[in-house]
């Protein structure tokens, strides 16, 4: 018997999906950072045993879209909710949620085989977390109810046990060498914009959009160039800072950490151009690849 199926991961921002996501797949594909609205795009990582494949999707967190970048955003996570074969809803113990609101409705309204996963339980007490389980099984009765910490990897291989047991039969999707469905140039992007993320507040990093102009790969070395664009003129000189040092930071943490991914040395050049208004631009935001 084979099993194989798209695990689709949801939730708010903040709850930790990205990082249960690299602990459940083993690997550092989706970037991981404090602030909300981390991922944009929908992110696939493929764990394969010898009688089982599974295609993880982490998805952007739900959010009321404000542009129409976010708008793209939303369409991602609708996606998930159409094919996935099982749902893992992220929730944490911190959480202000509202267990009946319209999102979780769909999902205990949609048939799906779902997980309720509440992380960061490192964070919580033994009788607070037995209330919130309670709460959730309420409010899902047809859902399974995990308490997880994906930063401790605790209980990760429980509720791995439990996703295989839900997979229907079936053939792989991919090769069995196959990692996720990204490309070296997304991922080169998406570190880029996770030292970003680190190193710049307020706005700049919800302003941003990364491209890689271009990727040689060579034997002991890759070469990028990058862009980064933002969206007034203003956040540009923000984002050099004074004589370069703002981009000479991100630059010099984001080629070590590219270095650690890809485990050989690499050139990266950061460039910085104005696309005004980009996040409204349907042209803008087919080419940066959140629309069809």
């Amino acid at each position: 018997m084979h099993k194989a199926g798209f695990v689709n991961i949801i939730g708010n921002p903040n709850v930790g999906k990205s990082t249960l996501m690299n602990a459940l797949v083993g690997e550092r594909l989706s970037i991981i950072t404090s602030k909300a609205q981390t991922t944009r795009h929908r992110i696939l990582g493929i764990v394969n045993g010898e009688d089982f494949q599974i295609v993880y999707s982490d998805t952007p967190g739900i959010l009321k879209p404000n542009y129409k970048l976010q708008e793209s955003m939303m369409r991602f996570v609708q996606g998930a909710l159409r094919d996935a074969d099982v749902i893992l809803y992220v929730t944490d113990t911190v959480e202000q949620v509202d267990m009946q609101g319209e999102f979780v409705r769909k999902i205990a309204l949609s048939g799906i085989p779902t997980i309720v996963v509440i992380n960061k339980i490192d964070l919580s007490t033994p009788e607070a977390l037995d209330m919130l389980v309670a709460r959730w099984r309420e409010a899902m009765p047809g859902a399974a109810v995990v308490p997880v910490s994906a930063r401790e990897n605790f209980n990760i291989g429980g509720l791995f046990d439990l996703i295989l047991a839900k997979l229907p039969e079936g053939a792989e999707f991919y090769p069995k060498d196959t990692l996720t469905d990204k490309t070296l140039r997304f991922f080169a992007s998406e570190i880029i914009r996770e030292k970003i993320l680190l190193t710049y507040d307020k706005e700049i990093p919800y302003s941003v959009e990364i491209v890689i102009d271009e990727y040689k790969e060579e034997t002991t070395i890759d070469r990028i160039s990058a862009t980064i664009y933002v969206a007034r003129e203003s956040q540009k000189g923000i984002v050099i800072g004074h004589q370069g040092s703002k981009l000479k930071k991100v630059g010099t943490e984001a080629r070590e950490e590219l270095e650690k991914f890809l485990g050989k040395k690499v050139f990266l050049q950061l460039f910085v151009k104005v696309n005004p208004d980009w996040r409204n631009d349907d042209r803008q935001l087919k080419r940066f690849g959140y629309k069809e």
